[in-house]
């Protein structure tokens, strides 16, 4: 519900939410004017955590800079690994081995899940929810065992290498992974749909919140699950397919509602969608090379270089410029937080602060990835 601003009183005061505030996530500021408990202005103010990635990227080779890649979005590390090995590719024109491919794939997919699970398990944490956080944690470690067993970390990922990844998957990651989808089939309609979904409380909550209409959602350059929500059917796996992603069967869960409660349903949905594709992936699993031959020292022809990826936050793109030196002349990325952050102030005015931070969880913000 919300006030119309011809009604609201001249009395309004300023609150900080954050940078230290658990419910923005990270180190994010919103400096709110406030009339009662009702937002008249909202500004999103950045900067606490830049660390100068993309100018770090100019001073060092292009191998050396993979590392930075998972400190931006330290939750789905997986996708920014295969983004960033995407334009490198393509700029020094790599081919990569489809077994490669392949479990690029699997392990991007598994970490989109636990990106997702962990946003379940903090964003119902945001609503005063803790017991789903206990059931989230413990699905989520049994991947974290499964991706440390061949990348060797548990959330900075540094696995995927210029044509192809770092090691190969063995009998036990595809049993174990097997086994995981089995396990997360059979507790997602009790754990996660019966015991949250369809609480009237968690409804309550969402429904008719937040609304981003699908002209705002375009205006503002919302990607994934925020777009998705608002009746935009777009995914780069499927719109600007890339990697072995069009050999997969598998849906785009779109929903029209445009409120929080379609962002949240857009997430739960991609989780079934994820395993889908994973299981696709192991099945499908061809025998083969995991890296191609690759220089130590790459120095890509002259050129400038894009490629995109879906992370479980949106559309990550990079915009690679050669000189056909050791180092990359320039690189820019296209943060899929930063743009779904930049519809908050519009749509948060005249809403309830309480609202306002459900709205803000369903947007799930990652800040290192905006504040880069």
């Amino acid at each position: 519900m919300t006030v119309p601003i011809e009604c609201r009183q001249d009395e309004t005061f300023v609150l900080n939410l954050g940078p230290q505030h658990p419910a923005t996530h990270g180190v994010l500021r919103v400096k709110l004017t406030l009339d009662g408990e009702y937002i008249v202005e909202a500004e999103p103010v950045l900067g606490y955590i830049h660390r100068m990635h993309e100018k770090m990227a100019e001073d060092r080779n292009f191998a050396q800079f993979m590392p930075n890649t998972a400190r931006m979005d330290y939750l789905h590390a997986l996708a920014f690994n295969h983004g960033y090995c995407l334009v490198v590719e393509r700029a020094a024109g790599i081919e990569v081995p489809e077994r490669a491919e392949y479990i690029r794939v699997i392990t991007v997919e598994l970490n989109r899940l636990i990106s997702h699970i962990l946003w379940w398990a903090a964003f119902l944490l945001d609503l005063g929810g803790f017991t789903p956080l206990l059931y989230a944690f413990d699905d989520r470690e049994q991947v974290l065992d499964l991706l440390e067993r061949v990348t060797g970390s548990r959330l900075t990922y540094c696995y995927f290498r210029f044509g192809g990844v770092y090691n190969d998957i063995d009998d036990e990651f595809i049993t174990g992974t097997y086994a995981f989808i089995k396990r997360l089939r059979s507790r997602m309609p009790t754990q996660y749909h019966a015991l949250v979904t369809g609480n009237i409380i968690l409804q309550k909550r969402l429904k008719g919140i937040g609304i981003i209409t699908e002209e705002q959602s375009r205006r503002y350059g919302c990607t994934g699950p925020v777009a998705r929500g608002s009746g935009i059917n777009y995914d780069i796996r499927k719109n600007e397919p890339y990697s072995v992603y069009p050999e997969f069967d598998f849906d785009v869960p779109v929903y029209h509602e445009c409120d929080s409660m379609a962002r949240y349903m857009v997430r739960m949905d991609e989780m079934e969608q994820s395993m889908r594709i994973i299981e696709q992936a192991l099945d499908k699993l061809p025998d083969g090379p995991v890296k191609a031959k690759v220089p130590k020292i790459l120095k890509p022809a002259e050129g400038d270089y894009w490629a995109s990826v879906e992370t479980a936050r949106g559309n990550l793109g990079h915009r690679l410029v050669c000189d056909g030196k050791k180092n990359p002349y320039k690189l820019k990325l296209r943060s899929p937080t930063f743009c779904n952050l930049s519809c908050f102030a519009e749509v948060s005015e005249g809403m309830l602060l309480a609202d306002a931070l459900a709205f803000m969880g369903s947007l799930d913000l990652v800040i290192p990835e905006i504040d880069r």
